[in-house]
């Protein structure tokens, strides 16, 4: 019956990248965001989740402050400066700054940066205004370090350069730039002399005085991140493959460190905390690792912290209100819980004592039935008594009976036994006399075996010692010869030691100057090889460039080379145009020639035309003249109604107020007074009415609701009649205007009409002449192809080939057709009928015939590809069979 209660296993982690990472100084705090457009605060001491937001932009970067209160993130759309309170993350300002990757707050915490493409802001945390922008690099900002004292800030980015700015002025002081390189991540010592930054050319690289000191090969690996401690004693690096280096400093000589495996992809931020105690390191895979760190003989590296973490934490006004409101709360309803928990625990005491009357009683009745049987028990536990002793007697009586049969039995057999052993004995010691008689045969025998062979070898050993004797004269003899031939060679060997030695000492001399020459040497070619190879890769990096560029090139000069083929066949297909068009300018010139004579004619007819509207022209203006002098009379004679009228009311408003002034004075006076009040409540709604001036829609509403309060009825029927008056006047007006243009236009459409058919005979004979033009080009082209016919035949020119058709032709070939000439489309003038069918198995193939074309006009530089073709009069060897 009981309600389920669940606890996290673990808590909720990263589910993509994390991009950001950063610790503080007066709480053991870290704070992460993510790609998963979330943000989350850790606790390093109880490995714990604190906080934890969501958020509708991805988050690219974070920063703590060293007072663990408030933090820097970098969204996709601004940059937000938030509090981190008791249980939430609550944004308190906002900056415009889009696509923040970069951001940290300063070790006094007065200050952060942001990065914003190649710009680093700085802003201040108390005045939360932007101080000073620093300019500088050519590509993207990729990390940012202050040193201890805040007044400088390295930067580092994908242009290949490290900058050390000075805050005070806002300029750089230091740079080193090395294009070659893509840096990922920059460091500072806690001296703030060297600056150590990591890149994408597999090198770590120790900076000074604008210039590399030093360079570590990475032996193949890329450095994503670098972080030295506080105490200036180590150094951490992370890699692209995941795993940690942990180095001394000042960094060794050669390849020694300890690399540990971490994350399964790229490290893309670390950090240290402040006491050196814990490494932190994110990556891709949405991992975060916290190491301990330890020196070599396995102890942890402490440092004497003089204040513990601070415990305050952050809270609104506006939530303590609310929490004080819910104590408050909380503590009526404990009071009244305690009234009521009080009075039923009396009832309950009441009940309870009722209860423990009924059980005692209850008990007091069963002990007096309990003691009633444990009497009868008795009585019937003595009677048992007695009958287990008169059975335990009965038993005992028995059981000695028994012991004294079993020991009579055992006492015979003990007897038979012994009788056995006093037999065995006896035939044991006539065994043992036996085998000793046998033994001493066996001496005897040995004895006398021994005696025969102690002779036999004493003769052999006299042999024996005669030959030694021999032999021991011989090597004294030989160690003797010997001697003397080991000396006379160590006396030779010792001369040719000491030649050999003397020369050597030489050889070993020279040999050493030589080497020392050879080091120095060595230095100096090691020092240019090291050079030579940079300018190497830099010039592996141009040939690579230029390859590409070259490879580009060859492509800008085949599309060239085609262009230049391209507009040498237009050249050749435009010459031909040109005689073509030179003959059609020669047959245009005679038409021009032709139409300036009926230009002559239709322009006199113009001017007559022009003769006969001027009059009527000068009529429509000065009746427009006429009318627009009667609108005015009119106007006039409007305005002048309206002052009559106005005059005609006043006069008897007076006559009103004299007669009132007359009859009764004090009526006058409540009457005057009444206007005032009249006046007076108009300025006001009317001063009301002014504070709508930026709201059309409500300030025409409330000059409606002032005109319906004061504007009387009366006075709106005298409006409505004046302007009844001068509609009547404008329709009337309008009327007569209208009836005037309807004439006018009647006699523009009659004198247009006129012209149209004058116009439209001159395009016909236009159309005829164009006619007979084009059907004597087709007879010229029809002509020249029989002409090429003939000469095919009689084998005098060759093939025509497609290009060499000088104007249009049509060759056919299989199904389709292929309009050839100029580069110009062809489009036939007004008269003449094309007509195009589809290609189909019905028409046969005829190879290298040209028929002549209709006369084209040229309109596009491009060919049309005809599925078939047959002009108003189709050529006999075109027709299908």
């Amino acid at each position: 019956g009981e309600t389920a209660h669940f606890e996290y296993l673990m808590y909720p982690l990263h589910s993509a990248s994390i991009t950001g990472l950063a610790t503080c100084i007066r709480k053991p705090l870290i704070a992460t965001c993510s790609v998963d457009r979330s943000v989350r605060i850790w606790n390093y001491e109880s490995n714990t989740l604190e906080l934890f937001k969501e958020y509708q932009e991805e988050a690219y970067t974070i920063s703590l402050h060293p007072s663990g209160h408030y933090i820097v993130v970098g969204f996709a759309d601004k940059l937000r400066l938030m509090n981190l309170l008791i249980d939430d993350i609550r944004s308190f300002k906002e900056y415009s700054v889009r696509g923040c990757k970069e951001c940290c707050f300063s070790n006094g915490g007065h200050l952060f940066a942001a990065v914003n493409g190649n710009v680093i802001h700085i802003f201040s945390t108390t005045s939360l205004e932007n101080v000073s922008n620093l300019k500088g690099h050519t590509g993207k900002i990729r990390s940012v370090a202050w040193n201890t004292d805040d007044s400088k800030l390295i930067s580092c980015g994908t242009d290949g350069a490290v900058y050390e700015w000075n805050l005070s002025t806002g300029k750089r002081e230091t740079e080193c730039v090395l294009k070659s390189c893509s840096y990922n991540c920059v460091t500072i010592s806690p001296d703030g002399k060297i600056i150590f930054a990591v890149g994408s050319d597999q090198t770590l690289k120790e900076i000074a005085d604008s210039s590399v000191l030093r360079e570590m090969s990475a032996y193949d690996v890329t450095y994503t991140a670098i972080v030295i401690s506080h105490s200036g004693r180590m150094m951490f690096v992370g890699t692209s493959v995941g795993t940690i280096r942990a180095m001394k400093y000042p960094l060794p000589l050669q390849k020694e460190f300890n690399e540990y495996q971490a994350h399964c992809g790229p490290i893309t931020k670390m950090s240290l905390t402040f006491d050196d105690q814990f490494l932190l390191s994110v990556a891709e895979d949405g991992c975060l690792f916290t190491w301990k760190v330890f020196d070599k003989d396995g102890r942890g590296i402490k440092r004497e912290r003089e204040v513990g973490f601070a415990e305050e934490v952050l809270v609104t006004k506006t939530d303590m209100e609310e929490k004080v409101q819910v104590m408050l709360e909380l503590k009526t309803r404990v009071e009244e819980l305690k009234m009521e928990n009080e009075y039923q625990l009396r009832l309950k005491d009441m009940n309870y004592s009722e209860k423990v009357k009924e059980l005692t009683d209850r008990f007091l009745q069963e002990m007096e039935s309990l003691k009633m049987k444990n009497q009868v028990l008795r009585t019937e536990k003595e009677k048992q008594d007695a009958l287990h002793r008169e059975r335990m007697d009965d038993l005992l009586e028995k059981q000695s009976r028994e012991l004294q049969d079993l020991e009579c039995c055992n006492n015979q057999k003990l007897l038979l036994e012994y009788e056995k052993y006093q037999e065995l004995q006896l035939k044991s010691q006539r065994m043992q006399e036996e085998y000793e008689k046998q033994l001493r045969d066996n001496e005897e025998t040995k004895s006398q075996a021994l005696e025969e062979l102690t002779e036999f070898y004493e003769a052999k050993l006299q042999e024996k010692t005669t030959l030694l004797e021999e032999a021991q004269e011989d090597v004294r003899h030989q160690l003797r010869e010997f001697e003397e031939t080991k000396k006379q060679i160590e006396e030779d060997e010792d001369r040719e030691i000491q030649d050999i030695k003397t020369k050597y000492e030489k050889k070993l001399r020279d040999e050493k100057e030589s080497n020392l020459r050879l080091k120095g040497e060595t230095g100096i070619m090691r020092k240019k090889f090291s050079s030579l190879q940079k300018e190497i890769e830099e010039r592996t990096n141009d040939i690579e460039i230029l390859k590409g560029e070259q490879v580009k090139l060859q492509g800008v000069i085949k599309s060239l080379e085609k262009d230049i083929l391209g507009l040498k066949r237009e050249i050749q297909e435009r010459d031909e145009t040109i005689q073509d068009k030179e003959k059609r300018i020669y047959d245009l010139k005679k038409k021009n020639q032709e139409l300036e004579k009926f230009k002559f004619v239709l322009d006199y007819k113009i001017k007559e035309l022009k003769k006969q509207i001027e009059p009527r022209e000068n009529e429509i203006k000065v009746m427009k003249e006429q009318i627009q002098e009667n609108t005015q009379l009119e106007l006039n004679i409007t305005e002048l109604w309206q002052k009559l009228r106005a005059t005609d009311q006043e006069m008897h408003r007076e006559r009103q107020k004299h007669s009132l002034l007359a009859h009764s004075p004090a009526l006058f006076q409540a009457h005057e007074r009444d206007l005032e009040a009249l006046v007076k409540r108009f300025k006001t709604d009317l001063h009301n009415c002014v504070a709508y001036l930026q709201e059309p829609r409500q300030l025409k509403e409330k000059v409606r609701a002032l005109f319906e309060k004061y504007v009387q009825r009366a006075d709106m029927v005298e409006i409505t009649g004046l302007n009844s008056d001068l509609q009547q006047e404008y329709t009337r007006q309008r009327e007569h205007l209208e009836r005037s243009l309807a004439t006018l236009k009647k006699k523009v459409v009659k004198e247009s009409e006129l012209h149209r058919a004058d116009y439209v005979r001159i395009m016909q004979e236009n159309v005829s002449l164009i006619k007979e033009i084009n059907e004597l080009r087709r007879e010229l082209k029809f002509t020249r192809s029989q002409v090429y016919d003939l000469e095919a035949a009689l084998k005098l020119t060759k093939k025509i080939q497609p290009q060499d058709v000088p104007e249009t032709g049509n060759v056919t070939s299989g199904q389709e057709r292929w309009a050839l000439g100029s580069r110009d489309q062809w489009q036939p003038r007004a008269g003449l009928l094309l007509a195009f069918k589809a290609a189909s198995p019905e028409f046969p193939p005829v190879s290298a015939h040209i028929h002549p074309m209709a006369s084209w006009a040229p309109l596009h530089a491009t060919r049309l590809l005809f599925k078939g073709f047959s002009p108003a009069k189709t050529c006999q060897a075109c027709l299908p069979p």
